[in-house]
């Protein structure tokens, strides 16, 4: 498993049952806006991958991660080499795992804004932008949504609007999933 270095934004790798604790960037991805494997590991070499807003959010991610004290975060766009057949495969037989693993997941919506001025807790949650959000549409969401015990959602400007436990309602309402599903009670699956 690759991980981002929160402190040094640098690809640690670790082994089997190896990671340590870790943050997981749950977000909606941006096409050609987005940084790959090839194109993180090279970013030294490339200044112009630095200015992309794929690369930015990584960063914003890993601040988030290191204010939660974790020195790790696990993001799809660039911790899977796309290009291994072999290794993408793994990835999404594994991906449930590592976001139900992690310590805290990070979801970036990056369609929904914050009123300057407004308490994001109190707006964004409220706003026709959050239920509406495209990462509520994704086919990936379910899992990512589901999966981490723990969960913070972030506007587009970085803001956070609360945890999955605190927007259940709100959550339950977008996606047509029943909020005892959302409250970060694992007995409810039994």
């Amino acid at each position: 498993m690759r991980l981002i270095n929160t402190h040094t934004l640098a690809i640690d790798t670790f082994g089997p049952e190896k990671a340590p604790p870790y943050a997981i960037l749950s977000h909606t991805w941006d096409g050609d806006n987005e940084v790959s494997f090839q194109e993180w590991t090279a970013r030294d070499a490339r200044g112009d991958v630095r200015e992309k807003p794929g690369y930015l959010k990584i960063v914003h991610a890993c601040g988030k991660a290191r204010d939660d004290g974790l020195g790790h975060l696990w993001v799809d766009t660039n911790c899977i080499d796309k290009t291994s057949s072999a290794e993408l495969s793994e990835a999404i037989n594994s991906m449930f795992a590592w976001y139900e693993h992690a310590a805290v997941c990070i979801v970036h919506l990056a369609d929904v804004a914050w009123e300057e001025g407004l308490p994001a807790r109190i707006h964004a949650h409220e706003s026709p932008e959050f239920r509406s959000s495209r990462w509520f549409t994704r086919g990936w969401t379910l899992q990512e949504l589901l999966a981490p015990r723990k969960a913070f959602f972030y506007t587009a400007d970085w803001v956070e609007i609360g945890t999955k436990a605190e927007l259940r309602f709100p959550i339950a309402r977008a996606t047509g999933i029943d909020p005892t599903y959302l409250a970060g009670n694992r007995a409810v699956w039994s």
